[in-house]
């Protein structure tokens, strides 16, 4: 086992070091409220861990908790890209050091055999409520995950917080075990790379340990896995969510300000003022709020909390049009697994769409479809709603938001209807501000995914409209369709009859569902749509040199953003199976190795198990759905 007196040393431009010796702070629990009954690490390490179960805890933001580690456990999977993100040297993951700290059985902040001093990084579960299916559900918490420290890659600068899911009860529990099962930690193991290597907004997972032996309950008795994930942040919307409901008022302002200076890296860091992309002013000081309306205010006022509103609603606009760019589809978006940091996270019941479905969900226990493909933008905006409500007070109160008055007594009565106002229309508009982000990026990603260099007037709904309810009507596979559109030249579309003829790379390989029509109007459908298509294609690369040479660029253009493989729900049970059933291990890492690089044509594996993985959806494994149970 190498020292880990010696374990720092250059990786190329970057240096990485040892899981020990990895750069590490606490500024969450250092600079955030604690759970008064257990205020120290000292106070929490020396309980009986049986007695840091479930319970209620207020007017703090996490608990003091140590993993409840696993007897015999086994490192099965690391992401090379995790390891690189987080300046972990690749040849430390053997070690007793790496292995211990990532099953959740050694503490690798303390001195062995020391207790903790007050100011020792030491591991917590954070605290947060939230609303479930739109009902208030209280007191959630992470109730299996707790973190171990935050770790800073000295190379760029990032900072990141490192947690075990599957590490046991906390405060945070409810009635549950604390425990995590293979299958869904196999799941979030390979979906936070995946996403990750595809550019979206997501949590990350380092590693995957199993628990063999561990005998965990769900709907069947299932072995134990914990993987260990990390993230800038994991502040919720519901971190905001539960305070609010027992008017803490000073925890919310707590929570607000360690998000801006520590989450965003400063007040300053924040958006100045609300524009649209064309640079018109979506917060006009005249639309929706006047000097009446505001009983007498000299002027409209956006301070400092406002504009940490309006980063949530920017980066969760751009984390929800990259889903619906790419048809993932996140099942249990409740405001508990909404990112403030615009994150995916959470990883429950998710998918990427095959067939094209607009009303799809993953989550089988969603009989309303209020999770489903169509409804994520707006379910992130009624999750925004409710952080609106949270910060209410504070983004209301303009520039008394700072007065002493304010902050350690409450709002005048006679300043209550102003700041309600000001509130409520600032809400307003950071939807608009919202919409117009998403909608701006959600353009871009499609106009890139369709091999196009510019959005032109026309294109929203002659291209991405029109191909869109063509998938859904001839029910062809979403991703599948933009990879093979980079393998079709102008040539190959010159005539109608090449359209038709080319219109069949779309199809199954099993053929049209006979619910679809024919196949000749099939055929004629692409093929109309193809010739749109390829006209604005000749259009947006006309000055790039001869046909052949314009052809062979946007292919590679198309091939960078349209991935061959993404894990669809499938392959995720088919590897599920072969990793917990039939003991193999080798599967996790030959999947992994596609879900991070995943816009290569091979990857130097079982070349037939590629082409399957990256192939036609088996008919009956298509629109898979599961539990939230995991």
């Amino acid at each position: 086992m190498a020292s880990h007196l010696s374990s720092s040393r250059s990786n190329g431009s970057q240096q990485t070091f040892s899981i020990r010796d990895l750069p590490k702070s606490n500024n969450f629990t250092s600079k955030l409220p604690p759970d008064s009954q257990y205020p120290t690490p000292g106070a929490s390490h020396k309980e009986n861990r049986v007695k840091l179960g479930p319970r209620m805890v207020k007017e703090a933001a996490y608990t003091y908790v140590r993993p409840d580690s696993f007897e015999k456990t086994e490192l099965v999977g690391v992401s090379k890209a995790a390891l690189r993100d987080l300046a972990i040297d690749p040849s430390t993951v053997e070690t007793d050091d790496f292995k211990d700290t990532v099953a959740g059985k050694r503490i690798i902040t303390l001195e062995e055999g020391q207790d903790p001093k007050d100011d020792d990084i030491y591991p917590w579960a954070q605290c947060y409520g939230g609303y479930q299916f739109g009902q208030w559900a209280g007191q959630l918490g992470d109730g299996r995950a707790i973190s171990l420290f935050e770790a800073t890659n000295p190379s760029t600068g990032i900072r990141y917080e490192l947690q075990l899911k599957g590490g046991g009860k906390t405060p945070y529990s409810r009635f549950a075990d604390g425990r995590a099962v293979v299958r869904s930690s196999i799941r979030e193991f390979v979906v936070s790379e995946a996403l990750n290597a595809l550019g979206i907004p997501t949590t990350r997972a380092l590693s995957l340990t199993l628990a063999p032996d561990a005998k965990v309950r769900r709907e069947r008795t299932e072995p134990g896995a914990i993987v260990a994930r990390f993230a800038q942040s994991w502040l919720r919307i519901g971190t905001f969510d539960l305070p609010r409901s027992r008017g803490d008022r000073a925890t919310i302002r707590k929570l607000a300000t360690y998000a801006a200076e520590e989450v965003f890296g400063g007040w300053d860091k924040l958006p100045a003022k609300m524009k649209s992309n064309d640079g018109d002013d979506l917060l006009n000081p005249s639309r929706g709020v006047g000097k009446n309306d505001l009983q007498g205010s000299d002027e409209f006022q956006e301070n400092r909390f406002a504009r940490l509103y309006r980063e949530i609603a920017r980066r969760n606009a751009k984390m929800v049009a990259y889903w619906q760019a790419y048809a993932f589809t996140n099942g249990v978006l409740n405001t508990d697994n909404t990112s403030i940091f615009g994150l995916s996270i959470d990883f429950g019941p998710f998918a990427f769409l095959d067939n094209f479905d607009p009303n799809y969900t993953p989550n089988h226990d969603d009989h309303m479809l209020r999770y489903s493909y169509k409804n994520q933008p707006s379910i992130i905006w009624w999750n925004l709603v409710r952080l609106g409500e949270s910060l209410g007070e504070l983004i209301g109160a303009g520039d008394r938001c700072d007065e002493r008055e304010f902050e350690e007594e409450g709002v005048r009565q006679d300043f209550a209807q102003e700041l309600v106002k000001r509130a409520e229309t600032l809400i307003e508009q950071t939807g608009e501000e919202y919409k117009a982000v998403f909608m701006a990026e959600y353009k871009k990603l499609m106009t890139a995914r369709l091999g196009l260099k510019q959005c032109k007037e026309g294109d929203f709904e002659n291209l991405y409209s029109e191909l869109l309810d063509t998938l859904e009507a001839l029910e062809l596979d979403f991703n599948h369709t933009f990879r093979r559109l980079s393998y079709l030249s102008t040539a190959d579309l010159d005539t109608e009859e090449k359209r038709k003829q080319a219109a069949g790379v779309f199809f199954h390989h099993d053929g049209l569902s006979g619910l679809v029509g024919s196949e000749a109007e099939a055929r004629k459908r692409l093929a109309a749509w193809l010739g749109q298509w390829r006209e604005r294609i000749i259009e947006d690369w006309t000055d790039d040199g001869a046909a052949e040479a314009r052809d062979e660029q946007r292919f590679q253009a198309m091939r960078a953003v349209n991935p061959k493989f993404v894990p669809r729900s499938w392959i995720l049970d088919e590897v599920i199976e072969r990793v917990e059933k039939k003991g193999e291990r080798e599967i996790l890492d030959r999947v992994m190795a596609m879900a991070l690089e995943p816009f290569r044509e091979n990857w130097g594996g079982d070349a037939d198990e590629e082409e399957r993985f990256c192939g036609d959806v088996p008919k009956f494994l298509r629109a898979m759905q599961c539990s939230c149970s995991s």
